[in-house]
């Protein structure tokens, strides 16, 4: 029976990474039955919502999508599409593995990291309001049973891949009860799995050391604003946001994402660089069970960047999407054959 998947392509270059992201996993022959859902700017135009309640629907129904970017509105328009899939499919964890590829030069070598972010409160709660003219509020909501999950999940993963740590990061020093319940609920998650070994790292510290050096890290462990900074900054680490996949897991589903933004300046250009999007689908396969599958994407995009002969702009080259798509399912019907 085929895997059925929700493709949310999204706006700006969406389309055009999840139409290469779709060639490329159809290329490993996997049998997926793609469900196409309209999300942001179109579904705008077309119904006046751009997070419509079919997209929810499906996604309720296949269990797993994979997302193209959507454009947010800065400092007015509609709320972001992404924090209301979190909320309404209650994606809990944002998973965001940060690992060096070959052929791209950076500052540090063999990173291997993977961010852990709460997903479902925090200041991204959405409380806000004004308090007199002039002044206005936000709330950040913690509550330890988002607390405690999001742990129980980081230490699931330390331990299902073998790895050695996890770093929680805070500022419990400032916010001494909401930061402070979250330190408490990782203490006593990381008493329960004594084999993996546990930190706790001031968030400030932490980006500074990320910066220094992020070779002592493994897992690390936050709660929703600090994992949405530091997982950008680790991004750039190992060559930007074009080269990062995500994951948003839930109880009931999965959406997996590239992070980088909708760039509508080069959008329907055959610009953008898929292999976030392509990554991404990647860790959509190994959720899927086809981990075969993942693990010959994975190669395909490593052998593409190795050769150095197909780039997009982002990476020093003049390759267009198109471009990219097709030299990472050669490698795929190459190493195949």
């Amino acid at each position: 029976m085929p895997h059925r998947v929700t493709l949310v392509a999204g706006d700006g270059i969406g389309p055009e990474v999840a139409a290469a992201a779709r060639a490329i996993v159809d290329a490993t022959d996997v049998a997926i039955d793609w469900v196409e859902e309209a999300a942001g700017q179109p579904a705008v135009e077309r119904c006046g919502d751009p997070l419509p309640l079919a997209v929810l629907e499906s996604i309720r129904a296949t269990g797993v999508a994979l997302k193209g970017p959507v454009t947010t509105p800065i400092g007015g328009g509609y709320t972001s599409v992404n924090v209301r899939l979190r909320k309404a499919l209650d994606l809990y964890a944002s998973v965001r593995p940060v690992r060096s590829l070959p052929g791209i030069r950076t500052r540090y070598e063999n990173v291997d990291l993977v961010i852990i972010r709460e997903n479902t409160e925090g200041l991204y709660s959405g409380l806000e309001h004004e308090v007199v003219p002039g002044v206005v509020e936000t709330l950040k909501v913690v509550t330890e049973h988002a607390c405690r999950r999001i742990a129980e999940y980081a230490f699931m993963l330390a331990r299902r891949d073998g790895r050695r740590k996890v770093s929680a990061a805070h500022k419990a020093s400032i916010m001494k009860m909401t930061d402070g319940l979250f330190l408490e609920s990782c203490r006593r998650i990381a008493a329960q799995n004594p084999d993996v070994a546990y930190e706790e790292v001031v968030i400030d510290d932490l980006c500074m050391q990320l910066a220094l050096d992020p070779s002592p890290f493994d897992v690390i462990l936050l709660e929703n604003l600090y994992g949405d900074i530091v997982s950008d900054l680790a991004s750039g680490l190992v060559g930007g946001l074009g080269m990062v996949p995500g994951a948003n897991i839930g109880v009931a589903a999965a959406v997996f994402e590239a992070v980088h933004g909708s760039a509508p300046d080069i959008a329907g250009k055959n610009l953008a660089n898929p292999i976030a999007l392509v990554l991404s689908a990647a860790l959509m396969l190994r959720h899927l069970g086809e981990r075969d599958a993942a693990a010959r994407v994975e190669s395909a995009v490593a052998a593409t960047l190795r050769d150095g002969k197909v780039r997009t702009r982002d990476l020093g080259g003049t390759a267009g999407t198109t471009d990219v798509r097709d030299a990472i399912i050669a490698h795929l019907r190459g190493a195949r054959s």
